[in-house]
């Protein structure tokens, strides 16, 4: 009985199989199992809409609810993506205890598998150029660097997690720093024939320069791991997963904001490198602006989404966290507000189809509505975005209707066929 439920919930969180592959004519025309992990797929839903706020979205600057709710939004909701990827991995190689002999070589095969499909997708949608940083070919190489300690206890995971979070922004700064005074770094691009078949800065640019390196991004995945090893039907274990974000969200934060208002000289230099960026909102906001030019080393003490800093990983996972465990207990406790919410929790489970559609939707009607999604200062860039949201949960709803897998969904657990081939 326990097997059915996990069976089903891993086909609610991932198109791949867990154990047995059911007969083709199952894969796409066998309507939702109801022993999904609703709260799962309610938290990806909601991580899709706070990547479309930040893509198609009007300006933070609009102020109000609206200007907050998508301050609140930006990098939190690819962190919460991110988190929520790493859960799914540890559904597809085995929950609650990974998968060992012949199905745990299969399940590995299948991640790696996962990994190249999405790596190439990724440049695919990379190459239609438009304002978006696609995350996908980032999430290419994060499989592949967190699937060996796919095997791990909760624990261990969360541990590593943790040890993530503390050293590997400062190995990233140090390693930045060195990339951009070293020209060895132009020799390996060369050599690079990832860089030559996509025309960027192939491997170093996924590992260290671009706007979702692994090394920064993988404490997130890891974290989705470990939380992905717990028992959430056990009692307490939410609400301690709750808090423990919380925690975490108040650690990153307002560790952020006493050290850029403490350190002497943190928020002129902050500022000075962001040509005039809201220095003041560095411990939480995106309104700090871009690096301009050489990163300060009082960059390590600022929590902004994207920022790469300690500060904003331990801030950002708590985040996460306390979604992912609100989401789970409305999904156990409120059946009422979750039907309610399933156009949401329908986005999440299609979360692959939706989150392509809506760049390639960008790339096709930039032109018509160019001052809607690029000069969206004011709040006209609402309508477009509630547009996105309304269309993407008006196609899941109907599409989940008849088939358990999102078109790209399916196309996905297709790809990851010939694992079943491992021996």
């Amino acid at each position: 009985m326990a097997d059915d439920v996990f069976v089903a919930a891993a086909r609610a969180v991932s198109p791949e199989p867990v154990a047995e592959v059911p007969p083709a004519s199952a894969t796409c025309s066998t309507a939702p199992s109801a022993g999904r992990l609703i709260g799962i797929d309610l938290a990806r839903g909601l991580a899709v809409f706070g990547m479309y706020s930040a893509h198609v979205g009007p300006d933070v600057t609009v102020g109000g609810p609206v200007g907050f709710l998508l301050e609140m939004a930006r990098g939190r909701s690819s962190a919460l993506f991110a988190l929520l990827a790493g859960f799914s991995l540890i559904i597809i190689t085995g929950r609650p205890q990974p998968r060992i002999g012949r199905p745990g070589r299969q399940a590995v095969a299948r991640i790696v598998i996962r990994a190249v499909v999405l790596l190439a997708l990724g440049y695919a949608l990379t190459a239609l150029e438009t304002d978006v940083e696609v995350i996908l070919s980032a999430y290419g190489l994060l499989f592949l660097t967190v699937l060996p300690v796919y095997r791990l206890r909760a624990a261990t995971l969360a541990f590593i997690a943790a040890a993530g979070a503390l050293i590997l922004p400062q190995l990233l700064y140090a390693l930045r720093t060195a990339i951009k005074d070293g020209s060895w770094v132009d020799t390996i691009i060369q050599a690079d024939p990832l860089a030559r078949l996509t025309d960027s800065d192939g491997v170093i640019e996924l590992l260290f320069t671009g706007d979702y390196p692994v090394l920064t991004w993988a404490p997130f995945l890891i974290a989705g791991m470990a939380v992905a090893r717990l028992d959430l039907n056990r009692p307490g274990v939410r609400s301690r997963l709750a808090l423990t974000g919380a925690a975490l969200a108040v650690i990153g934060y307002g560790a952020s904001w006493l050290a850029v208002h403490l350190v002497p000289h943190a928020l002129t230099t902050i500022a000075a490198a962001t040509n005039g960026g809201s220095a003041s909102s560095a411990w939480w906001s995106d309104t700090v602006g871009e690096i301009k030019d050489g990163t300060p080393l009082s960059w390590l003490l600022v929590a902004a989404p994207h920022s790469q800093t300690t500060f904003s990983i331990l801030g950002n996972t708590g985040v996460a966290l306390v979604v992912v465990a609100g989401c789970l207990t409305v999904a156990g406790r409120l059946p009422r507000f979750t039907r309610l919410a399933r156009p949401v929790s329908a986005v999440g489970t299609m979360a692959l189809t939706v989150y392509v559609l809506h760049i390639v939707a960008l790339w096709f009607f930039t032109e018509i509505w160019y001052v809607a999604l690029v000069e969206n200062e004011t709040m006209a860039g609402l309508p477009v975005l509630l547009s996105f949201i309304a269309a993407a949960m008006l196609l899941a709803l109907l599409w989940t209707r008849y088939y358990r897998r999102g078109p790209l969904e399916h196309l996905l657990y297709t790809a990851t066929r010939p694992a079943q081939l491992v021996r």
